[in-house]
């Protein structure tokens, strides 16, 4: 029997074995990097200097795309320099670094979603207390107790997945280090460490949906009264990029969780680990950006702004 302290580093599942499949694999992760690099980065600088998007909507959105910039920058270049460098490795405390990093901005964002699905309830269904409810205190404190649950979360399931010796090898059948992967080189009789902070945490899952949902409930009921088509019109605007990213987020996570063993393969695995991990933080700033007037309008200015000072 060997433990975790028997290695010193973990070999990552490589995308393919030939080299010009390695190198396309290298450019296109690298496109999709720079493309969430772009558009996380405008509605970052676009919110932080438009003094008209400084508002709980605006900040929570802030957040949400410092979290998506973190969630790919902690799994795709270490991927992308594996595969330039023709290798599969990655060192233990590497490994560890990764799965910290990776789960406590997943289960932020996931936090941060669910208070933005509050911002809009009260915006929709109580308009006239908005002003009191989400003021910039409530909302740094709202913002901070996501921080905190998914940083508590996070450093309960690395320190017990890290603690557990590994009987099957250092072989990780996933393109980063993820904990359920890490789980499957344990004891038998090991993982089962993990399975009280496992079902704290779908506890927390299943809550933060369900709070979604009945939010999204009650805000359509709302909307569905509005006589004017105008009105319903503004208010769909203000709720479906959200309800977008949310759907993706939940869908795709949902999926590469619990899907039947029936179903799992490496290349099934791989492909839905893409999905989750790689495609919401590239096309979150496309879905916030399309229906959106004002973030559009601030955006183009500050393009503008910067096209002006390269000439």
């Amino acid at each position: 029997m060997s433990n975790s302290s028997s290695f010193n580093e973990f070999l990552l599942l490589a995308f393919a074995d030939m080299r010009q499949l390695q190198l396309l694999h290298f450019w296109l992760f690298l496109g999709i990097y720079l493309a969430a690099l772009l558009g996380n980065g405008l509605i970052i600088t676009a919110v932080a200097c438009d003094h008209r998007l400084h508002t709980p909507m605006y900040f929570f959105l802030l957040n949400l795309s410092l979290l998506d910039l973190g969630t790919i920058s902690a799994t795709v270049p270490k991927s992308m320099a594996n595969s330039l460098s023709n290798t599969r490795a990655i060192s233990y405390w590497g490994c560890a670094a990764q799965v910290f990093h990776f789960t406590l901005l997943i289960t932020t964002e996931y936090s941060v979603l669910t208070v933005m699905a509050y911002d809009r309830y009260v915006a929709i269904c109580k308009p006239l207390h908005y002003g009191t409810i989400m003021s910039s205190r409530a909302c740094v404190k709202m913002a901070a107790a996501a921080w905190a649950s998914g940083f508590l979360n996070t450093l309960l399931h690395t320190a017990i997945t890290f603690s557990i010796p590994l009987c099957q090898g250092n072989v990780v059948e996933q393109f980063f280090c993820e904990i359920p992967q890490i789980l499957k080189l344990s004891c038998s009789d090991s993982y089962l460490r993990e399975v009280g902070a496992l079902v704290l945490t779908l506890c927390l899952v299943l809550g933060c949906f369900v709070f979604i949902v009945l939010s999204y409930v009650q805000i359509f009921t709302v909307v569905l009264r509005i006589p004017s088509e105008q009105g319903r019109h503004k208010a769909f605007s203000m709720c479906i990029p959200h309800l977008a990213v949310v759907s993706l987020f939940v869908i795709t996570v949902m999926f590469a969780y619990l899907k039947p063993p029936s179903l799992s393969s490496p290349a099934l695995d791989l492909v839905v680990t893409v999905l989750y991990s790689v495609v919401p933080p590239t096309v979150n700033p496309l879905i916030y950006s399309m229906r959106n007037k004002e973030l559009k309008d601030a955006l183009k200015k500050l393009v503008q702004l910067l096209l002006l000072q390269q000439q």
